[in-house]
């Protein structure tokens, strides 16, 4: 069940690179990623990050979740007005 619209989906270099790695398409890669972010499964953020991810989807403020994807971390950020969704490295931030 959605929780929220992740308007237009977006990656940064490092990114791609990183759901590209294996093989396969970074899009497909990244799509269960989307849907636990979407889904309100924030991965592995602090309990107070996650508490106020909760907070923003009632006040609307941006999104923030944090998964692990190969061994590498990645950073999946819903704008608060929902227009756009995008998935980084941290050290792309």
């Amino acid at each position: 069940m959605t929780r929220f619209e992740l308007g237009a989906c977006v990656a940064t270099p490092g990114a791609i690179s990183a759901l590209s790695e294996g093989g396969g398409d970074w899009r497909f890669n990244a799509a269960p990623l989307l849907a636990r972010h979407q889904d309100g499964d924030w991965g592995d953020v602090p309990p107070a990050d996650a508490r106020e991810n909760e907070r923003a989807l009632k006040t609307g403020l941006r999104l923030l979740s944090s998964y692990e994807h190969e061994g590498e971390r990645l950073w999946v950020i819903t704008e608060a007005d929902r227009s756009s969704t995008c998935i980084l490295l941290p050290s792309e931030y």
